[in-house]
């Protein structure tokens, strides 16, 4: 979301300053040395239907770069792996019956047809999937999807994720030629943080990488006084694209509210592991798990989709697990997270020989994705703040769609129509001025 709004706002003559904590840009979509290719440090894929963010692909350049690929999901169930991609596979699908199968198929399509999302914000996601296909293929079906997308957590979530999920998923563009295809960039989303690096750059635009946000000050004569890594800047506005939590640079100047009477923004965090191996691991892209005794809450099988000419004749696969952002799991030592990891994948892939691995990596991120509550609405920080240069763009925001990339570059775009004008203006402005007009 930073590096997409520092880019849109660099191109149009205004001078840009990226401030990011990490050692690398890109936030959640960043990349992982994985010994002897690059590829994504978390999951990431493109549904023929993401219209803003295809189309942002092809605005920077990289319309040439995106590949798409057949997908399958599979579920994991008493001991064996079904596979669930097709209508056809669906009505075989021997744990739900034919009425289950039935109201499987009108669950979708009543999530198609409801247009006022707001009807589903005051009724948990459980109760409504039950209410709409029955506890056995709730239990079946959609409780190992919702497991595997949000962890334990799942039943404190309205049933506006599912409604988003579904919409998202069965939206596609073109529903001959990429219909069950995913999409993704060559090199991987390595590929996309570059290409925004060096177009800020070239905009005469500032990344300053392994930065953290100290404070950020309003100043008596207008703007800001950014405090970070012991040194200070000025800027006219700041634009502020991370969580917003208490204790915070943004709360301790009172610039946003914080903690408001409906309570603050929960998070989820993730613990992912990622396996490389010399052989395909699952034939699935999504393997959803209806085993409570599996450690981790779903399968990404990524090489699936990335022919292993990307990964340097290796197989990729994900292990994701989510938890509260403030679950002691976080921060278990990785020797711990690999034994359960190894106990888990010994259960679900009985064949996979230790000759087979190459090397299991651990990632984590502490705030993933924010949990869509009931009247989750109600919660949401709103982008106009106590101070008129300054601005919060974040995806708590998201209450009406599902954390994913189509959907940052979305909020990124309505930003810019509704507020870009304030930025070029304040620029054009201090063309003619003894000093240009800076934004962080």
């Amino acid at each position: 979301m930073g590096l997409s709004l520092a880019q849109r706002l660099s191109s149009q003559g205004v001078q840009v300053t990226l401030f990011e904590r990490e050692r690398q840009a890109g936030g959640l979509t960043t990349y992982h040395d994985y010994g002897s290719f690059w590829w994504d440090r978390f999951y990431h894929v493109i549904l023929s239907s993401d219209r803003n963010l295809i189309g942002y692909l092809h605005e920077i350049g990289l319309g040439d770069q995106l590949r798409w690929s057949p997908a399958r999901s599979g579920l994991y169930a008493r001991g064996r792996m079904y596979p669930v991609t097709s209508p056809w596979e669906l009505l075989r699908f021997p744990l739900v019956g034919m009425i289950g199968k039935l109201r499987l198929a009108r669950t979708i399509l009543t999530c198609n047809r409801i247009r006022d999302w707001r009807v589903l914000e005051a009724v948990s996601v459980e109760e409504w999937l039950i209410g709409q296909c029955g506890r056995r293929t709730y239990e079946a079906f959609w409780k190992p999807l919702l497991l595997a997308k949000l962890g334990e957590q799942y039943a404190r979530v309205s049933a506006v994720f599912i409604w988003s999920y579904i919409t998202r998923l069965f939206s596609t563009r073109d529903t001959t030629a990429q219909r069950n295809q995913l999409g993704y960039v060559a090199g991987g989303y390595r590929t996309v943080i570059r290409r925004l690096e060096q177009l800020i750059q070239a905009a005469g635009g500032t990344i300053r990488l392994g930065t953290a946000i100290q404070a950020i000050v309003p100043a008596p004569d207008g703007g800001f006084s950014v405090h970070a890594n012991g040194r200070e800047d000025h800027f006219d506005k700041v634009i502020w694209t991370g969580p917003i939590e208490g204790g915070s640079p943004l709360a301790t100047q009172g610039l946003v509210s914080v903690g408001a009477t409906s309570g603050p923004i929960e998070y989820l965090g993730v613990v992912c592991s990622v396996l490389v191996t010399r052989k395909a691991v699952v034939p699935y892209y999504t393997l959803n798990l209806a085993d409570s005794e599996i450690p981790f809450t779903g399968v990404i099988g990524m090489s699936s989709i990335v022919p292993t000419k990307e990964t340097a004749g290796l197989f990729l696969t994900y292990f994701p697990k989510y938890v509260p952002s403030d679950d002691p799991y976080l921060k278990l030592p990785d020797d711990t997270v690999r034994q359960q990891f190894g106990e888990g994948l010994r259960k679900l892939f009985p064949d996979l020989q230790e000759a087979d691995i190459v090397a299991l990596h651990i990632n984590r991120a502490v705030k993933v994705q924010p949990l869509q509550v009931l009247h989750y609405s109600t919660k949401v920080p709103t982008v106009a703040t106590r101070h008129k240069d300054f601005f919060v763009l974040n995806t708590s925001q998201f209450v009406n769609s599902t954390l994913n990339n189509n959907a940052v570059i979305g909020a990124v775009n309505e930003f810019v129509q509704a507020h870009g004008r304030n930025f070029v203006e304040v620029s054009n402005l201090s063309q003619t001025g003894l000093e240009p007009a800076r934004v962080s």
